[in-house]
């Protein structure tokens, strides 16, 4: 759908053709591809592949970046994407700007050592200016000052006059040494209306009047460590045009939240809420927050991220809270985020990079619920400390809550800080800004440390290298050695001791992936004993080895033995074959909503990570073993071939999400039981899988279930050490194997009543303690006090008999300590009564606690605490004292 519409601006009517979100995504992709000369590639995962700096893809080029440093060959010079990205680090902005968001989608074309300037610039204004008729009139572009070349190429540029064209200092792209260069942005003048009013305003300005919606980056230098700039032999155009900026243009828009790609989820909001977009700023900006927090969540779980309390899982939780927090705000008190699922499919369902989100449907809405659900019940929690926190606050006549706290709220218990502050300001307090700060700041080093832990190995620049020759031959058993690296630089050597990443002319080795890791083996030189521990691809196919020289050494150039480790590839192959066989099964007996959500298959064992919401039952598992080996016993031939995705597709195949297929894809079925694509290593029958065997099943993540398997060797071992494991069991107990059960559950019974006797037994002598205690009752104010040491062992009876003396009291305080193992525990307990005349066991257990080497805390009726120092037992008790004088007004 295209048509016209006049937007009144400065006093005349400009002509604009409406775009939908959809045909302006079509529009560039095609116009770059079949115009351009652009291979067209899908849309990549949030999740990085093979980028540990990263914890979620946040650019168009960040998953080309490989591409860019030229490490590895692009597939085509030149390349067009949609890339879906996230970005968290500005998140507070979200909703109180026009263009701020988490989620959004980012145009770009790319050249690799192809065209330049020349050609980038020219091709922007076309797609502008021609394809989606942007008045030229109202276009800027900004150059870097010294960049003379992009300013004559702008001025060749038609309707684009000199006073268009503004040079700013800001126009250069560089992060530390490496690759960099000038940038050019081109904005569109919204109107004077859109200003600031200033009569200097102009492009640069932090006013909504100058939009910039393209960027072209041109790196053509690259920085030395001693700040030289070198022009690189091959250069490389980078652009980004963020979609939803875009649209907010062409549909008349004043903020992308406006947009058909994302104001059917404000509408879901405006519904649940019964609200209404546009009255009231405040309810705006939380409608543009669920908008925009809504479709990263979507996105993030239908590409496997889920919930959890470190990395992207963490990024979504918070998400997902901070959008429930303000549905709060608007008066949604129920859950109702899962709801806005079917807004999200509404903006994607029928695009391709999205087709996912249809089929996943079901399991998106009940990750989101089930995280919703638990978010309510640590609400509670957090709201309960927090009111603990302010009471203390107010005790100790103090304004400001300590950061730490804040923190803690934060990040234990998911409060969003706004919330915080919003209830410490009802009570006229405030949150320690430089304290909360700090302790964020200590997150991120902790998470910059983990990510620094596992880089993965460093890839050297490879651009020089010819990999058009490199072939892959299960039969090879020779090959030359093509290049040699470690440390990130390309080497000719490797010594005795020294591990690296070794590309061959030719590999018999099948690569890590879809969850299988590599094949192992040797490699043999004259003079020298190489170990290859496993086998990878780079980005663009070329498969390397992880490789340590365990006697000798190697060179490149020279030409070595390959022996493969073949029991390794076998019981790779058996657990692989398994685990297709496992996902089938699973199909049949829990449900055709299971989905893979992650595997490992290593030569010892299998993992498989599926959709289900519940535990399997042990029938259920039973079942699924049972299956399997019905298939195994068959003894049936794999059918292992090549065709089109279509056909694949027709035929039923399962394709693994986040995996990139091509045209030609290859396919591994079991007939009439398992149809799936897949690239892995496999046995020739099922019945080489020997026998299979589950050994656990747990849960790994709201809505995901593992199991863990063995095959072959691994599982007749297991079953041989169960086997001996209940023949010892039958002749310790003295019964048959067949009676075990029985026995095992007698003396279970044997236990519980033996507990029972000892139960009665340690209640009766709580009760005869702490009636002891009740001969010695203090009068303080209106507090009758009790203080005193009981000879227990846990905890937990201290606590029994504080709860048994304190119930008969009235307006009753209980203070108890017991020292065992040079340690001390303590409990206070106050009754409903006290607390009403001003008692707080929180704040008397820390006077206490402090006494004796120990921290603690709990809320206002009953706390305890520990410590090290049981010969301080006396001063704890005198200090708790005190703080109850004072709690009384003594």
């Amino acid at each position: 759908m295209c048509y016209t519409y006049k937007r009144i601006d400065a006093g005349r009517a400009i002509e604009l053709k409406y775009m939908t979100g959809k045909e302006l995504r079509e529009a560039y992709l095609n116009f770059f591809a079949e115009k351009k000369g652009h291979l067209r590639l899908p849309s990549y995962s949030l999740v990085p592949e093979n980028d540990p700096t990263l914890l979620l893809i946040g650019a168009g080029m960040a998953p080309l970046k490989p591409f860019f440093t030229g490490k590895v060959k692009p597939p085509r010079h030149r390349i067009v994407t949609c890339q879906r990205c996230v970005r968290t680090g500005d998140i507070e902005n979200v909703g109180r700007t026009a263009r701020h968001q988490t989620f959004f989608e980012m145009l770009g074309n790319f050249s690799f050592g192809d065209y330049f300037k020349k050609e980038a610039i020219p091709w922007a204004w076309e797609f502008l200016t021609e394809v989606i008729e942007l008045p030229k009139e109202k276009l800027w572009v900004t150059i870097y000052p010294n960049d003379d070349e992009a300013r004559q190429i702008w001025l060749e540029q038609p309707g684009l006059s000199l006073d268009h064209i503004v040079p700013l200092e800001d126009n250069f792209w560089e992060i530390g040494p490496g690759p960099c260069g000038p940038d050019s942005e081109i904005y569109i003048d919204l109107g004077a209306e859109r200003g600031c009013g200033s009569p200097t305003c102009s492009v640069g300005c932090d006013c909504d009047r100058f939009l910039e919606i393209w960027n072209l980056v041109f790196t053509q230098y690259d920085r030395t460590e001693d700040g030289e700039y070198n022009l690189l032999a091959h250069k490389n155009i980078d652009t980004g045009c963020g979609l939803e900026r875009l649209a907010s243009v062409v549909q008349n828009k004043k903020t992308n939240f406006e947009t058909d790609l994302l104001y059917p989820v404000i509408e879901y909001a405006v519904n649940v809420s019964q609200t209404e977009y546009g009255a009231d700023p405040q309810k705006d900006i939380s409608l543009k927050v669920i908008a925009d927090h809504a479709r990263s969540v979507v996105i993030m779980i239908m590409d496997g991220i889920l919930p959890s309390n470190e990395g992207r899982g963490y990024v979504l939780r918070r998400t997902i809270r901070r959008a429930i927090r303000h549905g709060r705000m608007l008066g949604i008190t129920k859950p109702f985020l899962d709801g806005a699922v079917d807004a999200v499919i509404e903006i994607f369902g029928d695009v391709k990079d999205f087709s996912e989100l249809v089929s996943k449907e079901e399991y998106i809405k009940r990750v989101i619920r089930i995280e919703e659900e638990r978010f309510a019940a640590t609400l509670v929690q957090g709201i309960d400390l927090l009111n603990e926190e302010i009471d203390s606050l107010k005790a100790n006549a103090q304004q400001i809550l300590p950061g730490e706290v804040g923190f803690k709220l934060y990040d234990t218990y998911g409060f969003p800080r706004e919330l915080t502050e919003e209830i410490l300001h009802e009570n006229g307090l405030k949150l320690d800004d430089a304290g909360f700060a700090q302790e964020m700041e200590k997150q991120r080093n902790r998470a910059r440390s983990a990510r620094a832990e596992n880089q993965a190995v460093a890839v050297p620049d490879l651009s020089g290298l010819d990999t058009s020759a490199l072939t892959e031959n299960a039969e090879a058993r020779k090959a030359e050695v093509v290049a040699i690296w470690r440390d990130g630089a390309l080497v000719d050597m490797l010594h005795d001791g020294e591990s690296a990443g070794i590309i061959l002319s030719t590999t018999p080795f099948h690569a890590e992936g879809g969850g299988q890791v590599g094949d192992a083996g040797l490699l043999l030189s004259d003079v020298g004993r190489i170990v290859i521990r496993n086998t990878k691809r780079l980005p663009d196919g070329t498969v390397y080895h992880l490789a340590y020289v365990e006697e000798g050494q190697i060179q490149r150039g020279e030409t070595v033995q390959i022996q493969l480790d073949e029991v390794h590839k076998l019981s790779s192959a058996r657990n692989h074959t398994a685990t297709h066989l496992l996902q089938a099964a699973l199909q049949r007996i829990v449900g055709d909503h299971v989905h893979q959500a992650g595997s490992l298959v290593t030569p010892e064992r299998l993992r498989f990570d599926f959709t289900n919401f519940e535990p399997l039952t042990q029938q259920q598992v039973q079942d699924i073993e049972d299956l399997v080996n019905e298939e195994v016993l068959s003894s049936i031939d794999l059918d292992i071939s090549t065709m089109p995705i279509a056909v694949a597709k027709e035929r039923g195949a399962m394709a693994l999400f986040g995996e990139k297929y091509g045209d030609i894809v290859r396919v591994v079925e079991v007939p009439n039981f398992s149809i799936e694509l897949c690239g892995g290593s496999h046995v020739s029958n099922t019945g080489q899988i020997g026998l299979f065997k589950i050994i656990g099943e747990s849960g790994v993540a709201a809505g995901v279930r593992r199991i863990e398997a063995i095959t072959g060797r691994a599982a007749y071992q297991y079953v041989s050490e169960t086997d001996a494991l209940i023949r010892t069991l039958s002749q310790r107990l003295k019964v048959k194997a067949g009676d075990l059960l029985t026995q095992v559950d007698k003396l279970i019974d044997e236990k519980k009543n033996m507990q029972e006797q000892l139960r009665v037994f340690a209640d009766s002598r709580d009760q005869a303690d702490a009636q002891k205690l009740l001969s010695d009752v203090q009068e303080i104010g209106k507090f009758h006090v009790i203080v005193g040491k009981v000879n227990v062992d846990s905890m937990e009876e201290l606590r029994n008999i504080a709860d048994l003396t304190c119930e008969k009291l009235s307006a009753g305080i209980v203070v108890l300590g017991m020292a065992a193992n040079d340690k001390v525990n303590l409990v206070v307990k106050a009754d409903q009564d006290a607390v009403a005349y001003g008692a707080h066991a929180g704040n008397i257990i820390k006077a206490a606690a402090k006494a004796v080497g120990g921290g603690g805390g709990g809320r206002p009726d009953m706390a305890q605490a520990g410590g090290k120092m049981p010969q301080n037992l006396p001063q704890a008790f005198d200090d708790a004292v005190l703080v109850i004088r004072q709690q009384a007004g003594k």
